[in-house]
């Protein structure tokens, strides 16, 4: 998740306030289920690269599965996918063996924990673009083979605010808006906002998280201070679903290419990504407020037609 200069003694115990928070809401687990209905796509996006996106979506993934929550990470990183690298394996086939039929979507799914796959993407996030509206059908046809199969679908989209990224975030039921604490990262998580609110023709449903905060009081100036600025300059409420802490357990998961959650499940780090993936959950617009509705044709076929718009 990069690297940071300070490591706060004090980062540790700050994790107890989110635990907390878990705790408090792990009676509302059957409720969250009950009223989850069809699956639910969520756009993991960050203004710069370095801020961890990759690693919290791949960690996130796992905190959902341990919620009961059958989950796939789409690894849509055109420039710098990654989500492999994270997890020590490697890919034979992607999505774009499936566009072009070549393999069926269970043929590329890689499994990568209890409840977990890995969509790798590949050429395959590029080549949407350039289907026809016969081509769209038949690949929407292939991939509604997870329908019912998986209920959270994490789009591991690229930086910045490029036309693939920005696609993604509105083509999906939700998007989570990373950032860190460094001014360039705030700069640019303002901008991907704006970018989005330019392009969007609806309601935007965004969340924020601030990742490798020094403590929580760090994080919460920064989430302020975004949700500030995104209320006064472009009439966004943006609510705030939690912070990740700063923890040398991380550094040590990529270089051992194991998601952090499964090589210490009791870090602080994992314990604040438990926190903002139950809030995350539950933070999410129902089935009728959706655009287009939701699932995964519904998603498919936003994104498709996102991709072909020019300019």
């Amino acid at each position: 998740m990069g690297t940071v200069e300070q490591t706060p003694q004090a980062t540790q115990g700050k994790a107890l306030d989110q635990a907390a928070s878990l705790r408090d809401l792990v009676s509302s687990r059957k409720k969250t289920s009950s009223r989850f209905e069809g699956l639910r796509s969520i756009a993991v996006v960050s203004g710069k690269g370095g801020v961890g996106k990759t690693n919290l979506s791949v960690n996130l993934a796992l905190a959902m599965s341990e919620m009961g929550f059958r989950t796939a990470i789409l690894d849509a990183d055109l420039g710098l996918a990654n989500a492999d690298l994270l997890l020590g394996i490697v890919p034979r086939y992607h999505l774009g063996h499936v566009i072009r039929g070549e393999r069926e979507i269970d043929e590329i799914l890689l499994p990568i924990g209890d409840k977990v796959s890995l969509i790798p993407g590949g050429a395959g996030v590029q080549e949407l673009a350039d289907l026809d509206e016969q081509q769209q059908s038949h690949l929407i046809e292939k991939l509604s083979a997870l329908e019912g199969k998986v209920d959270v679908l994490l789009v591991d989209t690229g930086a910045g605010i490029h036309k693939n990224v920005l696609s993604f975030a509105l083509a999906a039921d939700q998007t989570l808006l990373l950032t860190t604490t460094e001014p360039t990262a705030i700069r640019d998580c303002y901008g991907v906002l704006k970018s989005l609110t330019l392009v969007s023709s609806g309601k935007l449903d965004v969340s924020l998280v601030v990742n490798m905060a020094g403590s929580d009081e760090e994080a919460f100036s920064v989430a302020d201070r975004v949700q500030m600025a995104a209320g006064q300059f472009l009439n966004l409420d943006i609510p705030y679903v939690g912070y990740v802490l700063w923890d040398r357990s991380v550094g040590d998961a990529v270089k051992l290419r194991r998601p952090f959650l499964q090589n210490q499940p009791d870090s602080a780090a994992a314990r604040c990504v438990r926190v903002v993936a139950r809030r995350l959950i539950r933070s999410g617009s129902e089935p009728e407020q959706a655009p287009g509705g939701r699932g995964l044709k519904a998603f498919l076929f936003r994104l498709s037609k996102r991709l072909q718009l020019k300019g």
